[in-house]
């Protein structure tokens, strides 16, 4: 409760001190305005106050404010949404609780740079690969919202890759940084005009670093493109192309009291299995992924859009128990129409209709892990997925104050599987689920100009991926069911006129069936169940506001604060495990609260100085909740200054602290570990400092 109250005053305090404050002369260097004006969302750029689902939005500013090398303190600004870091290079992307069954990487998220989706036919994402300074700004649609976007039950994240902004002018950065634990990052990035029609952007990014534990190290280079060919007034080809050559290390899980003695160890030897060390466990993916998008505006009404798309990864993992390799190419495309009605009158309308299709295959092979080195065969499956929906799209707009949606899939997914060794087997085993229909039904109305309030329901859909029914343990778990659920929710949204305010308030219910859960056995080997049913009701709320208007005439330039405060009561319901029940438990990995607040100050000598504080309560670690890692605050801060050069050049020199409270904390913990091993050490307090070019 005493969250709540703070949290509750901290955002009273900016909703009064905001009304007291009056204009003055503007820091040029500043925009007073706050992100957000307009979103992208649903196939078209809405009013912020109009959009009908909760969303969260991070811009280029947000991200220039944090450290750099990761997206992780960003994303996890927004109520609702949480990022992990097992180790540097590994990390989990949640969304109201879908990190149930992600052990690592991005599961249950749908995932789109632009029209082209990051994530696979099997529904796996390598967020991993991407360099955050390539990310322009992204969209998070939080809850089912599959409607449009194909099978998920924890939302949708849609990236603007460098090159893709509406921004006409060129543009030339560098930024180099250096920090504690040998991190070292490097991005380079340019956006040039070629012509009036072609422009074309260019992203080169190297990282590296020796981590805080034994056996962590990362590395990773990263080029991206994104061009766009402007042919016809009316047409536009779209070109979208990255390849992230990425490895590292990866410590393991600690039991507590392994992690209390020494949280900076990895994982030792226990019993018949060799530690990290030993067996060198690490992570080796090279990622290639490319697509076109093609977008003909057919008339002043009606516009098409077609992309096509395909990717490649070979991923290898020397872990305890075996040495993995996994081959997996992916192909797809995705079409629509969309047809808007503009009227002078009392109603306008929108309708889209569309496709998307992908196809993927992986052969997974398992081999003998002699200290990193590849040894005998242990088992080979290739598998095979098939997925696509069809979707349609209903908006119309009453006396421009009520918006309502209706929208509707209907999806089609199925796996197939073989054996390759140790007994080879000639045809492929087909498993089917049947078409589902994910609707979902939305209004939102303007009580006035600046207030608005937004109702919607939607059912989810979330089939098993291919490391799911095929993982560690080198079993094919043909038994394992999609997730399924309703979601309801409503929230209210204000946005002052000057767009110097902006509030979101969300409430919701999600009632899900069949939730996919990760288990592990005593070789640390990961499987998967359906464990009944879960029962997520939730509460979400943020702030964004500029408490002090830019100007020059004082000390302090500006000032502008944010919170977020997501409160999740997320239970099991009907899991029985064996002989264990665990209905009314708390769902694992996901903590009860989380508040995480930001304050930007703008001083004289274009300086500036950001904190951002993070509470995150008590984690359940396993199903039983008979394990928990503590709550922690981390703080974060740092410091900008910034020197024009010349006419068109400008300098920026920078320095942070991560965790400056020295806490011992494990930022992405190993749930429903065997043995307890649920530890990850985190960073203790760590120190970056750099500079930015920018032309």
């Amino acid at each position: 409760m005493k969250l709540h109250f703070l949290a509750v005053l901290l955002i009273a305090f900016q909703l009064v001190y905001i009304t007291t404050t009056y204009g003055q002369e503007t820091r040029p260097d500043t925009l007073l305005q706050l992100p957000a004006a307009s979103v992208r969302a649903y196939l078209r750029t809405q009013p912020y106050l109009e959009v009908s689902s909760s969303i969260g939005l991070i811009d280029k500013e947000l991200l220039n404010l944090q450290q750099g090398n990761t997206l992780l303190p960003a994303l996890n600004t927004i109520p609702g949404v949480r990022m992990e870091e097992r180790s540097p290079g590994s990390y989990r992307l949640s969304i109201r609780g879908s990190l149930l069954r992600s052990p690592f990487g991005v599961r249950n998220v749908k995932i789109y740079l632009d029209e082209i989706p990051l994530t696979d036919a099997s529904g796996n994402t390598y967020l991993n690969s991407i360099d955050p300074f390539a990310i322009y700004n992204m969209t998070i649609l939080k809850g089912p919202d599959g409607s449009l976007y194909g099978a998920n039950s924890g939302g949708v994240v849609i990236m603007t890759p460098n090159g893709l902004q509406t921004n006409e002018s060129a543009s030339w950065s560098l930024r180099e940084s250096l920090g504690s634990y040998g991190l070292f990052h490097h991005h380079l990035a340019g956006n040039q005009k070629v012509s009036d029609k072609y422009k074309i952007g260019l992203d080169y990014a190297y990282q590296e670093g020796n981590g805080y534990r034994e056996n962590t190290a990362n590395r990773r280079h990263f080029i991206q493109t994104a061009q766009r060919f402007k042919y016809t007034d009316k047409n536009e080809l779209r070109f979208i192309g990255l390849y992230s050559s990425m490895f590292y290390r990866t410590p393991g899980g600690l039991t507590e009291s392994q992690y209390l003695e020494n949280p900076k160890q990895a994982r030792p030897s226990a019993g018949p299995n060799p530690g990290a060390v030993e067996q060198q466990a690490a992570i080796y993916n090279n990622t290639l992924l490319g697509g076109l998008v093609h977008e003909a505006n057919l008339t002043a009404n009606l516009k098409h859009v077609l992309s096509i798309f395909g990717s490649y990864t070979d991923f290898k993992n020397p872990f305890i128990t075996n040495y993995e390799k996994r081959y997996e190419h992916n192909y797809g495309l995705r079409s629509y129409l969309s047809y808007t009605h503009q009227s002078q009158n009392m109603f306008s309308w929108q309708a889209d209709a569309g496709v998307e299709w992908q196809q993927g295959k992986a052969d997974i092979l398992n081999f003998d892990n002699n200290q990193g080195v590849q040894g005998g065969e242990q088992a080979g499956d290739a598998l095979k997925n098939y997925q696509h929906f069809y979707f349609v799209r209903l908006a119309g707009n009453f006396a421009q104050r009520l918006n309502v949606e209706a929208a509707l899939s209907l999806n089609y997914f199925k796996y197939a599987y073989k054996s390759l060794f140790p007994e080879a087997t000639n045809q492929f085993q087909t498993v089917g689920f049947d078409p589902t229909w994910m609707p979902r039904l939305a209004a939102s109305y303007l009580i006035t100009p600046t207030v608005s309030w937004r109702a919607s329901v939607g059912r989810g859909f979330s089939p098993p991926t291919s490391a799911e029914v095929r993982s560690s343990d080198k079993i094919i778990n043909t038994e394992l069911q999609p997730e399924t659920g309703w979601n309801k929710e409503t929230g209210i949204r204000w946005q002052s006129p000057t767009n110097r305010i902006q509030v979101d308030i969300s409430a919701f219910t999600y009632r899900m069936q069949d939730a996919i859960v990760r288990l592990s056995n005593e070789n640390g080997e990961e499987f998967f169940t359906n464990a009944g049913g879960v029962k997520q009701r939730g509460l979400e709320a943020a702030v964004n506001a500029w408490i002090l208007q830019p100007s020059t005439d004082r000390f302090v330039n500006g000032l502008r604060l944010s919170s977020s405060l997501t409160w999740s009561h997320f239970r099991f319901a009907g899991y029985r495990d064996s002989d264990n029940d665990y209905s009314g438990n708390k769902l694992t990995g996901v903590p009860g609260e989380v508040l995480v607040s930001g304050m930007h100050l703008l001083f004289p000598k274009k300086i500036g100085l950001y904190l951002q504080h993070n509470y995150t309560a008590s984690i359940p670690l396993n199903d039983a909740n008979t394990a928990y890692a503590k709550r922690y605050h981390l703080i974060q801060g740092k410091i900008t200054w910034e020197k024009g050069l010349f006419r068109t050049t400008t300098l920026q020199l920078f320095g942070g602290i991560d965790n400056l409270l020295n806490e011992t904390y494990s930022l992405g913990n190993d749930i429903n570990a065997f043995g307890g091993r649920y530890y990850n050490a985190a960073m203790p307090r760590n120190y970056y400092f750099g500079l930015s070019c920018f032309i």
